[in-house]
């Protein structure tokens, strides 16, 4: 059986009559909307939830939007699926630039304030996807396992 949970940002987009409500403006949000979704999932199928789980994909989820505020010109779109024993995350953004790990210290030796979130990204989620938008920027998808 295929176990998939969306949040509201997912369903309210398939609506008939068109409306797209706003993604995520804040990973504050998008945190949220993840824990709404695994917390619901969890509840509704008379599961145990994974503290441990729950947390790095909240944490995926808030480093995904936060770099794409940063560093993508802003989100353009989030969805949060509960799908099998992981959850889905897409977040796009305006720009094509792809992600890129820097180095903790600069070439003189000192560290770098901030550049660990895609690292982060990269070891916690699984089957980690970007892909160019044809209306231009690009989405990020990752599943990030509940178990």
């Amino acid at each position: 059986m295929h176990d998939r949970h969306t949040t509201p940002f997912a369903l309210e987009r398939s609506g008939t009559d068109g409306h797209r409500p706003a993604p995520p403006c804040r990973p504050a949000e998008a945190r949220s909307a993840v824990e709404r979704a695994v917390t619901e999932r969890c509840r509704t199928r008379h599961l145990p939830c994974d503290a441990g789980a729950l947390s790095d994909a909240v944490l995926v989820a808030s480093e995904l939007t936060t770099n794409a505020i940063l560093h993508g010109g802003g989100i353009t779109d989030f969805q949060v699926d509960v799908v099998g024993p992981g959850v889905l995350l897409s977040v796009s953004d305006r720009s094509a630039d792809l992600p890129v790990a820097v180095a903790p210290t600069d070439p003189q030796g000192r560290r770098r304030v901030g550049g660990r979130g895609w690292p982060i990204v990269c070891r916690l989620a699984r089957d980690v996807r970007v892909a160019d938008l044809p209306s231009g920027g690009k989405c990020i998808s990752v599943v990030v396992p509940l178990s």
